[in-house]
């Protein structure tokens, strides 16, 4: 089947996600979407497999409860990518704004660039579904925040701000599940309380291996290079950070 080309110069957000929604109905699975900008909730609740390559850049909640598609921004995107995302994968050629994977339960998000503030936040796991979130350059404040589950790496490798540290503040506040892994190091003063970076086992690196295999494989980067790093991870001391702050 050959792939659907759309020139979504000019069209309002809502006709465009008519037009997407109603080839799908048709039995359309490859789409081309050319000269995006600024449009809305792109593939936003889409449940069957399809493949969407995006040229420009997409406005808010791109991929939002989606569950299946494959999502390729050939440029950058702004806030709530994958959020609420089920299962599927969204790939961003450059950066991505706030709240990137919000309530992510499922599926992967990666990004060459830098992202802004709180990505992750209330990111969830259940049995088999474990949400990837990976960033190749770095992240604003509250990163992981609230998060219950999942997978969160930040390389800080392909940043378009040198001066910036890492990180943000208050990395992983609230934080009562999953884990973030980061290469290189995170001040301790830029974490959540409660938290504090540790070291490495032979099981996290196997992992770090099994999914930038597929981060690289998708944004043709060198994964050596990438895995030459020194890397740390940050996970909860205690499911109830905050139990103690409460009276019954």
């Amino acid at each position: 089947m050959e792939m659907r080309e759309i020139n979504a110069k000019g069209i309002y957000y809502r006709d465009l996600n008519q037009i997407i929604r109603a080839a799908i109905k048709e039995g359309e699975r490859e789409f081309i979407l050319k000269n995006v900008n600024g449009q809305r909730y792109i593939v936003a609740g889409v449940n069957v497999p399809i493949k969407m390559e995006i040229y420009g850049t997409p406005g808010q909640d791109l991929g939002a409860f989606m569950k299946g598609p494959y999502v390729r921004v050939h440029g950058n995107a702004q806030d709530g990518v994958g959020n609420t995302m089920d299962e599927g994968k969204i790939v961003i050629e450059g950066s991505a704004g706030d709240v990137v994977g919000y309530a992510m339960r499922g599926g992967k998000i990666y990004i060459r660039g830098d992202v802004g503030y709180r990505v992750g936040i209330h990111m969830k796991a259940f049995k088999e579904k474990v949400p990837v979130i990976i960033i190749g350059g770095k992240a604003g404040d509250f990163l992981g925040e609230y998060m219950a589950g999942g997978i969160i790496i930040l390389l800080g490798m392909f940043s378009a701000i040198a001066d910036k540290p890492l990180t943000g503040i208050c990395l992983g506040t609230g934080m009562h599940g999953g884990v973030i892994y980061i290469r290189g190091q995170v001040s301790p003063h830029l974490l959540g309380k409660g938290l504090s970076p540790c070291e490495l086992t032979e099981e996290d690196r196997q992992i770090l291996h099994t999914h930038l295999s597929d981060y690289c494989h998708e944004l043709q980067l060198d994964l050596e290079e990438i895995l030459q790093g020194d890397f740390c991870k940050v996970v909860p001391v205690t499911h109830r950070p905050y139990g103690n702050l409460y009276a019954y």
